[in-house]
């Protein structure tokens, strides 16, 4: 029997075959047969778009549910019960997330020969960026505002989470490399354990592509690095892992979805990949144009921050010297992931000349100078 296909977001504007099958009736009901109190599945009627695994939105005859399933390659069961047991913490000092329901062992992850289930109730508030890609700007500055205070909530909603790093060896998002004191040494240890990143590498002379591009701002951020409490962080803060009260200008953030890039970093680090996330329009970059960064943004989601959680002006240095540097990381292991995991070798390209090197590339030119520049005068007045 085919597996069903799906259309996915890609790497670009355009929409991809998705790099794993379609949720089928058959793959979701073998996975609900683990939860007998979600009832009998009735219809499946919203397949996600995000590419790295495959879910839905299904009905069964008790309600609406969440099914999403990993590759065990991506995810094994220990891997995905890091996350969970984040989000449990999270949830419970009250932070406005949904944790995965339990099985009929109380367990929150389900395996199925090389699968990895987890099965969510429907997160409450409306889903206004649900078909936006990557790097799309807020929709108005007040949800970029919206959005910085409920970061700032959740920071402080995780703060005494005593897990450590994770052990989850691929797409996660932190400064393992790039908070190294020597982060090209760190990466050459990094491949003895990633052959396929190896392997892509070879022929690449990403030492000096990368010493050129990322290590003077490494050296402005590495002192100043010790000035911020390590946390565990979201690391994939952008409008469409984020629910929302009402359209419109006036709403709040009501849900935040996905924590599937988390681990634990510090809470500038979330904070600068929500900056890189929402306030460059890159896709633009991708398609030849300039990609001008939303300065209006980057102030909104910054004042929603500093409103609920004190933007110190170290804090303020620090965003200026990891802005650059906060996709580095996640950059390397979308390489690995795309060359090793499901043998896209066009997909690693996009992700090393596109995303690695050209965003990088961005940050040096005219508009990353004025990003940083603006940046650096927020701080010096604060």
């Amino acid at each position: 029997m085919t597996e069903p296909s799906r259309i996915a977001h890609g790497m670009g504007l355009q929409p991809v075959e998705a790099d794993w099958p379609a949720l089928s009736q058959g793959d979701v009901e073998s996975a609900l047969n683990h939860f007998p109190q979600v009832g009998a599945l009735q219809q499946l009627h919203w397949h996600s778009p995000r590419p790295f695994s495959a879910a839905a939105q299904v009905r069964t005859d008790q309600g609406q549910l969440f099914v999403k399933r990993h590759h065990r390659s991506v995810r094994q069961p220990t891997w995905l019960l890091e996350e969970h047991r984040f989000v449990q913490y999270l949830k419970q000092r009250g932070a406005p997330v949904v944790t995965p329901l339990l099985d009929r062992n109380g367990s929150s992850v389900v395996a199925l020969g090389e699968w990895t289930y987890e099965v969510l109730p429907l997160a409450q508030g409306q889903d206004l960026y649900r078909d936006a890609l990557s790097w799309t700007p807020f929709l108005t500055l007040s949800h970029a505002h919206a959005a910085g205070a409920a970061l700032a909530r959740l920071h402080q909603a995780a703060e005494g989470f005593p897990a450590r790093a994770r052990q989850t060896p691929v797409l996660i998002s932190n400064l393992r490399l790039f908070g190294d004191c020597a982060p090209l040494a760190s990466i050459e240890r990094a491949l003895a354990q990633q052959p396929a990143l190896a392997h892509y590498l070879a022929d690449k002379n990403w030492q000096q592509a990368l010493g050129e591009l990322y290590l003077p701002h490494h050296r402005a951020l590495l002192p100043l690095l010790k000035h911020q409490p390590a946390l565990w962080t979201h690391n994939d803060w952008h409008g469409s892992n984020l629910l929302w009260t009402e359209p419109g200008s006036t709403a709040q953030v009501q849900s935040v979805l996905d924590f599937g890039l988390s681990d634990l970093t510090f809470a500038m680090f979330d904070l600068a990949t929500a900056l890189e996330r929402n306030c460059i329009p890159w896709l633009e970059l991708d398609a030849g144009g300039h990609a001008s960064a939303d300065l209006d943004a980057v102030d909104a989601l910054l004042a929603g921050y500093h409103s609920q959680r004190r933007l110190t002006q170290a804090d303020l240095l620090t965003l200026k010297a990891l802005l650059p540097l906060v996709h580095v990381d996640f950059a390397l292991s979308e390489i690995d992931y795309f060359q090793g995991i499901v043998g896209s070798r066009s997909n690693a390209d996009i992700a090393y000349h596109n995303f690695l090197i050209g965003h990088g590339r961005w940050f040096g030119d005219s508009e990353g100078v004025r990003l940083l520049d603006h940046l650096d005068r927020i701080a010096r007045t604060r």
